[in-house]
């Protein structure tokens, strides 16, 4: 969420300090009317420079963060010293560096990392599954059989790198202190499909139910009687950020990989289809009880493979 009143937000991590640096940075300069070509220019630097900087994509650097504070006029010390405390902040390791540093560095691997670690910044992240269920809600055995299938020529050990980036994911729905809040609208077809094993699949919609009762979580089920909505074209979601911390984010699913729209065109669009999903789906209480009737289903069918 953007902050016009200028209160910066408490950043949990490094590349949320990046991000709430860069949204003051963008205030501060948009305060003293230029454009990222005049500061370009000041700074002797490309556009693209400040424009990362802004964005929270670039490690931000004392020397040009201390430029841009002498060129917006800055006279604050109180100012001045949280602006540089937010770019030692941000120059740390996050929690995520050390399992990125296990894997690969392809395209996927990054973007999911990119993912996990904005994700952990958001005050509210409304999602919509059509496929499987969502990563953050997903058992250890379920995320298993998902990443296997589509995981390629993985080792052991990457699919373990990959499996522990998704359990750190979830724990920003069991924080004690302003857990994530979470609304989820998960396509019936989900319910249907067996992912790894009845077993497995029960065990998962058991996890589903019990998440469905937190405070912050909320699990609604779209049912086929609705036909085809909009948001049919893929999975997708909207990541919402406290107030001062950047722009919120949309997110899509594809084989290739997420993909992060940050216009906020863009925003509004998804967080409008969002909208007309969750109105379609059943209310909660029927979408646990659709949640424990497949539970039970699939319950029945391990039971049926193992006499």
């Amino acid at each position: 969420m953007e902050n016009p009143d200028g209160a910066m937000a408490t950043p949990r991590s490094p590349l949320g300090s990046r991000r709430t640096l860069g949204a003051e940075l963008r205030r501060l300069r948009t305060r003293s009317g230029l454009t990222l070509d005049d500061v370009a220019a000041r700074m002797t630097c490309s556009t693209s420079k400040i424009s990362r900087l802004e964005n929270g994509k670039g490690i931000p650097k004392i020397p040009d963060v201390r430029e841009l504070i002498r060129i917006y006029g800055v006279t604050s010390e109180s100012e001045r010293e949280t602006l540089l405390r937010l770019v030692h902040d941000g120059r740390e390791r996050g929690w995520w560096e050390p399992l990125r540093d296990a894997l690969p560095h392809d395209l996927v691997v990054d973007l999911t990392v990119r993912h996990a670690a904005l994700e952990s910044e958001a005050l509210r992240v409304s999602a919509f599954e059509i496929v499987f269920v969502h990563g953050l809600l997903q058992t250890p055995d379920y995320t298993r059989a998902v990443l296997y299938a589509g995981g390629g020529a993985r080792t052991e050990e990457e699919f373990e790198r990959l499996l522990e980036l998704r359990r750190r994911r979830q724990e920003a729905l069991l924080r004690p202190d302003s857990p994530m809040l979470f609304v989820l609208v998960l396509d019936e077809s989900v319910l249907h499909r067996e992912v790894g094993s009845p077993s497995v699949m029960a065990d998962q919609l058991d996890h589903l139910s019990d998440m469905a009762q937190r405070p912050n979580v909320s699990i609604r089920i779209l049912p086929f009687s609705t036909g085809v909505r909009g948001g049919h074209g893929g999975p997708f979601g909207v990541m919402e950020f406290p107030p001062g911390s950047g722009s919120d984010i949309v997110y899509l699913e594809g084989h290739s990989g997420l993909a992060h729209l940050d216009a906020p065109s863009d925003v509004e669009h998804y967080r409008a289809m969002f909208g007309d999903l969750l109105v379609a789906s059943r209310p909660q209480d029927v979408s646990k009880a659709e949640i424990d009737r497949f539970r039970d289903i699939h319950r029945a069918r391990a039971k049926d493979r193992s006499a």
